[in-house]
């Protein structure tokens, strides 16, 4: 049987030294962390492109935002785990291959995760690899999809490619099983055209700019996302502001803050179930004294606290 994930590439390292698990098969966690490095390219010379370096990444800088799994974190409000039997484990990365191949088995691994009943994770890759990660979802609707992102992402296709990193929400909208969409931290100029923009409206995306969350605040914005619901939540590096995550391809001033991210990851596990999530679209050769990785890595600390005290784990 072909592996669907392998260990972290160029260093044996972890997010946060949690135990490797490379068998899917005999996954037993709360929490599986997953890299996807590879997409779906517009071209030959973005078949490896530096986000497919991000997981790699990530898992070296968690090393610097960490002493200790019993260390207080004001951010959290207490310990990580915050004294419950909680378990999280890294299952490596999608391996990717020429032919495209990598996208059947990123939906595969999120199958076998969501099968064990374990909340994934995910580290991009660009903002084509959540478009496997709904497919595996299609069991689990209805899902509200969460999306804190600079662009829009409804590009029918590009260059004729359809699950590139223009067109996952697009992708989305076409599935039975996702319901409402939030597309938050919208700014600036990126893929969209008025055709797009008129195909999110009609559709009937919540569209929530920038400016709007900045003028009426992470708490009623979280009002207008229905409660008990089931919520996957998909954040673009560029959607927060080039000053907490620089290390982009398309950095656009204006954007969301660490605060404003935490305070929504925090609310939509304490509205109802998230099924999943990902932090995309980070070039780590831009990077700035890891600032991008280690304010994704904890982002993802953050949501793991969150999930904990909303008592998504509890038996």
């Amino acid at each position: 049987m072909t592996k669907l994930t392998t260990a972290p590439r160029d260093v044996f390292q972890t997010f946060m030294n949690f135990p490797l698990v490379e068998d899917l098969d005999a996954l037993k966690a709360d929490v599986a962390i997953i890299g996807m490095p590879y997409g779906s390219p517009y071209t030959i010379d973005e078949l490896i492109n530096d986000q497919t370096n991000a997981p790699t990444a990530v898992r070296r800088a968690s090393q610097r935002i960490s002493l200790g799994l019993d260390r207080y974190d004001f951010d959290i409000g207490g310990t990580l785990f915050d004294g419950q039997d909680v378990k999280v484990v890294d299952v490596g990365d999608v391996p990717g291959d020429a032919a495209g191949g990598h996208y059947g088995r990123a939906e595969a691994a999120i199958r076998k995760i969501r099968a064990a009943g374990a909340l994934p994770i995910t580290i991009g890759g660009d903002h084509g690899i959540p478009i496997p990660i709904f497919r595996a979802l299609d069991g689990e609707g209805p899902i509200t999809l969460v999306q804190i992102d600079a662009h829009l992402d409804w590009r029918d296709n590009v260059n004729g490619v359809r699950e590139g990193y223009s067109s996952p929400i697009r992708r989305a909208s076409e599935m039975a099983h996702i319901a409402e969409i939030f597309q938050l931290g919208i700014r600036g100029q990126g893929s969209a055209r008025l055709e797009e923009v008129e195909a999110a409206r009609a559709y009937g995306s919540n569209i929530i700019t920038a400016d709007e969350w900045q003028d009426i605040g992470t708490a009623a914005l979280l009002k207008r996302i229905p409660d008990g619901g089931r919520y996957y939540l998909t954040i673009d590096a560029d959607g927060l502001d080039p000053a907490v995550m620089p290390a982009v391809e398309g950095p656009a001033p204006g954007g969301i803050s660490y605060r404003q991210t935490i305070e929504l990851v925090k609310g939509l596990f304490a509205k109802g179930r998230v099924v999943g999530m990902d932090i995309v679209e980070i070039a780590p050769a831009r990077d700035v004294n890891e600032i991008t990785s280690m304010t994704a890595g904890t982002i993802i600390l953050n949501a793991i606290g969150a999930a904990v005290r909303s008592g998504q784990f509890r038996r």
